[in-house]
């Protein structure tokens, strides 16, 4: 997992020119470019990091600059990029992976207009907390809060970034339907290690597992409870009626 900056599978596309000039002049030109990686930070827009013929490279690009190669600038329309990418990034450590059962298969997303667009699957950006030692301030890792960001080629020349709740995929060897599914928004967290369970207390190498006793221990002092309580205690059961 990278940390801001992150590699991505190079897009050979075009740059709408004025996203070199600050928004402020060359509307409607555009330029060829090679967009090469992704920059992450928390609470903004997933950002293209890009190089251009001259060999100029320019940093923290949105989604909305972008447009294939293969299109006329003047018939590409022109979409902001809350209308290709519906969230921020979730932290600033992001994951890159093409999915080799997502690769190259289209799909479509449903826009904030309430249209589908659709287009071809290219790669997943996704987000986690890497160290426990950081202060986690962010909601990649709260189940109902999660997203992660399928970037596509669109067929009307721009590109999205969609999560799963806003795509459905064609696979022709296995989709059969096509209908909006109503399913719910995961909230439990998953744990295997269930609290009922406990290991028996030997050094068995192939240890049983046991059922947790819910009895009440006593103990005679403060200091028998703490012995019993540490990790030093080896096993033994101080004191338990």
């Amino acid at each position: 997992m990278s940390y801001l900056n992150a590699n991505i599978p190079p897009i050979y596309c075009k740059i709408k020119k004025e996203y070199l000039y600050d928004l402020k002049k060359h509307h409607g030109e555009s330029e060829d470019c090679v967009i090469f990686a992704i920059t992450s930070i928390s609470g903004r827009a997933i950002l293209f990091n890009i190089m251009l013929p001259n060999g100029a490279c320019f940093w923290r690009l949105p989604i909305s600059a972008f447009f294939q190669k293969s299109y006329d600038r003047s018939k590409v329309p022109d979409m902001h990029v809350h209308e290709l990418e519906l969230w921020n990034c979730f932290s600033y450590w992001p994951s890159i992976t093409c999915f080799d059962w997502l690769d190259g298969l289209k799909g479509k997303f449903l826009g904030l207009d309430k249209k589908f667009y659709h287009g071809t699957y290219l790669f997943t950006i996704d987000w986690a907390h890497p160290d426990t030692n950081i202060l986690d301030v962010e909601h990649s890792e709260i189940p109902q809060e999660h997203k992660c960001a399928h970037i596509l080629e669109l067929t009307n020349g721009n590109y999205a970034a969609q999560p799963n709740n806003r795509i459905l995929w064609h696979c022709t060897s296995y989709t059969t339907a096509n209908n909006w599914p109503d399913y719910k928004v995961q909230s439990t967290y998953w744990d295997a290690e269930d609290s009922s369970m406990v290991t028996e207390d030997s050094d068995n190498m192939f240890y049983q597992m046991e059922k947790v006793k819910d009895k009440k221990r006593t103990y005679k002092s403060y200091k028998d409870y703490a012995l019993d309580m540490s990790f030093e205690n080896d096993g033994k059961k101080w004191l338990i009626k």
